[in-house]
């Protein structure tokens, strides 16, 4: 835990929540890194394609960009707009999904993760670019930089966000100040109508399309666009605003458009002041554009230097923006049931921590896959971007017409002309980008929508399985199996336990591996009121002997629940003592999918031969039932406790405030008549708060007592589809698996169930 905390820092309560959100001057650097940063090489994807046309096809930029900068004013005012109408948070996915459906919504998320996830390789490649730019020798180790930075970000943005913008505001705005200052001087310099020349302007490039046709001209113009890229993080991430929310985002947004537009257009239009040529050929041997810039505008020397250590960090730090973004998109998703529930969970810092490592571990295999280079990733870019552009502006069209707020004429109207703009940019960059990469996106896009509404379709399923509650049924008896497999202080204990519980039926069984007369002659003598059932087989593991006499026994008496115990003698409390027993885990993990079956593994501390301590008889035991919400497992769960016997207390472990307001309300009204008691968990932990309470509870009750811990679960049917939900039954049993004086007794409850 000391390194864990010195990591990520300490953890956070529920209570910090609102000290984590961001001032505007700390919002900006978070979201507006990546349209910031991608004016560092915006321009210079341009002149990449138009240097294929030669040397004069240069003279196209500046028309582009001022077509380009137009596009990137229109789609900041957009996105104010619907800022404005979603004041909650108005990314492409909810705007789509509220207006257009849940499949045009499906498509506009997949878009912008995809995005995301390139924003993340690109960024950090570009980045690496630049420093090879200064340090040529550095090229051959650029995939291990980049993945190097990668886990930098990584680590800064799970001890959370305002940690993260602290730690990225300075180099942000250095970069900002850096940039300025090398536009003014640069113009500065042209005023007396001697503009200084960059280091390529006197290298020829030859054409090897011929000249400049319109095709040429358009992906030059789709190249450029990546100057947009980001331009949505602001509206994604409202929430991530100090109050008034909606106010503050749409005045960073306007900041950074503000900031973007003259930073884009300053670079350009330097860059034909100062003859900058740039090919495929001669980016190694000359550099990049900004860096071209910097060198000629400041001669070298110290402002240099600062220009390239500061757009390294900058198109580093832009990978920031879909870190806060993704994660937050990804929880959103997985509300809506299109992406998995554990992308829900906070972490220790209240981010979502899964989302920020998965997104992570996706970019980082990106770079391997492309050797972390710019030219390769950026082909990939942008279609996602215009994608979710388009679908945002055309919803937020029909949320204008339906909902009429004031003012409606004139939003409709800004939002019509940026959906249809970008609607036309989002065509022109997936024909002339199709053969250049932009296919692999079009195709992934589709395969996320059939993934995600395939999530969706299973947990709809599943929410109405487990929220359907037949008519009440009496407890089914219960017939219990102990697995005997040694005669010892375990299997003592295990019968007791039994013996407490109101069972139909006990027996001992014994899958042997080999003839033990030994076990045989010792369990007669001891317990001769307790046969020893022995199952033999030579082919069959003891497993599936097991397995196959549960299931005889269950089949034999239908309308009954076998319940099989497992004693197994751990040696402390230990994270592994669950998984010590070859057998017994196999065993678990079998029964875990069989109907009608419950599993309750009884682990008792090995005592040390010279103890001295007399072993006090169990005499009494305490069933305590974990309650999440009261859906028909746990209703199953609950019932199955009471059959055994009392006393018995549900407990519900409060990691979602709403989640406990919504089960205190239906308990309240469900006329269960057994005590609720809830545990608080301000850091949102499971396994903590459980552990102490049990602790506690252990010490206070008499001698002999020993709690049995009830820990309901659904089954799904197939065992991927199992990923799907939040493994938290297998860490409350890791955790307690080496707890003395707790039975850990698993209630499957299998779908499909009648």
């Amino acid at each position: 835990m000391g390194l864990k905390h010195r990591l990520f820092g300490r953890p956070l309560a529920w209570e910090e929540e609102q000290q984590q959100l961001l001032p505007k001057r700390l919002a900006l650097p978070v979201f507006a890194s990546d349209p910031l940063s991608s004016v560092a090489y915006a321009t210079e994807e341009a002149m990449l394609v138009l240097a294929l046309a030669g040397t004069a096809a240069f003279t196209l930029l500046t028309p582009i960009s001022l077509a380009i900068a137009a596009l990137l004013l229109i789609v900041i005012v957009s996105y104010r707009q619907t800022i404005r109408a979603y004041p909650d948070g108005g990314g492409a996915f909810i705007v789509a999904n509220d207006n257009l459906g849940i499949r045009t919504g499906a498509v506009a998320a997949s878009a912008l993760l995809t995005d995301y996830v390139l924003t993340v390789s690109v960024s950090v490649a570009a980045g690496v670019a630049a420093i090879t730019s200064a340090a040529p020798d550095l090229i051959g180790w650029r995939v291990e930089m980049a993945l190097g930075f990668v886990l930098i970000l990584t680590i800064a943005n799970l001890r959370g966000v305002k940690e993260a913008s602290r730690l990225f505001a300075i180099p942000t705005y250095l970069f900002v100040v850096t940039v300025g200052i090398m536009l003014i001087v640069g113009f500065a310099g042209c005023l007396d109508g001697a503009c200084r020349r960059a280091i390529s302007s006197g290298a020829a490039i030859e054409p090897e399309v011929g000249a400049a046709g319109l095709l040429l001209i358009l992906r030059a113009f789709a190249s450029g666009s990546t100057a947009l890229t980001g331009v949505e993080a602001v509206a994604n991430g409202v929430q991530a605003f100090r109050e008034p929310k909606a106010r503050n985002a749409a005045a960073t947004l306007g900041i950074m458009g503000a900031i973007s537009i003259t930073m884009f257009l300053g670079i350009s239009t330097l860059a034909r002041l100062f003859e900058v040529r740039i090919s495929e050929h001669t980016i190694d041997e000359f550099g990049t554009v900004i860096s071209q810039i910097g060198r000629a505008a400041f001669g070298g020397g110290v402002g240099f230097y600062a220009l390239q250590v500061f757009t390294a960090a900058i198109l580093v730090l832009a990978a920031n923006t879909a870190y806060q973004d993704f994660p937050r998109l990804s929880a959103i998703l997985a509300r809506h049931r299109l992406m998995p529930r554990q992308l829900l969970n906070r972490g220790d810092r209240l981010v979502f921590s899964n989302g920020i490592i998965g997104l992570a571990l996706v970019a980082a295999t990106l770079l391997i896959v492309f050797d972390a280079e710019v030219s390769r990733l950026i082909q990939l870019y942008v279609v996602g971007v215009f994608t979710a552009f388009t679908l945002s502006q055309t919803g937020m069209v029909r949320h204008w017409l339906k909902t009429r707020d004031r003012g409606w004429r004139r939003s409709v109207v800004i939002n019509a002309i940026g959906g249809a703009t970008t609607g036309v940019v989002l065509v022109v960059i997936a024909v002339v980008k199709f053969t250049h990469g932009a296919w692999i996106v079009i195709v992934v896009v589709p395969l996320f929508v059939v993934l995600m509404m395939r999530i969706r379709r299973h947990y709809l399923g599943v929410a109405a399985q487990l929220r359907h509650m037949p008519a009440e049924a009496s407890p089914r008896p219960t017939r219990i199996l102990v697995l005997v497999a040694h005669h010892d202080e375990g299997t003592d204990r295990a019968l007791e336990y039994a013996g407490l519980l109101n069972a139909e039926s006990v027996t001992c069984v014994h899958a042997e591996e080999r003839r033990s007369d030994d076990l045989i002659y010792t369990w007669d003598s001891a317990h001769p009121g307790n046969a020893l059932e022995i199952i033999s087989g030579e082919r069959e593991s003891i497993a599936q002997r097991v397995v196959a006499r549960v299931r005889k026994e269950r089949d034999d008496h239908p309308g009954r629940i076998v319940t099989v115990i497992l004693a197994d003698r751990v040696r402390g409390r230990s994270a592994f003592a669950f998984f010590t027993h070859r057998h017994s885990l196999a065993i678990r993990l079998r029964l875990l999918f069989e109907p009608r079956v419950v599993v309750t593994d009884l682990n008792v501390l090995r005592r040390s031969r010279r103890s001295r301590l007399v072993r006090i008889p169990t005499r009494r035991v305490e069933q305590v039932v974990l309650v999440s919400d009261l859906t028909r497992p746990i209703r199953e769960a609950l019932a199955y406790a009471q059959r055994l016997g009392p006393p018995v207390t549900a407990v519900h472990i409060d990691v979602d405030p709403e989640q406990r307001n919504r089960l205190e309300r239906d308990w309240r009204n469900s006329g269960v008549m057994m005590r609720l008691e809830v545990l608080d968990s301000p850091y949102r932990g499971i396994v903590g708060p459980l552990v102490r309470y049990l602790r506690v509870r252990r010490r206070a009750a008499a001698p002999g007592t020993l709690i049995s811990v009830l820990i309901p679960e659904f089954i799904v049917p197939g065992r991927i589809t199992q990923l799907l939900h939040n493994q938290t039954g297998l860490a409350i049993k890791r955790a307690l698996a080496g707890e003395p004086g707790i039975a850990l007794t698993s209630v499957p409850f299998h779908l499909g169930e009648t």
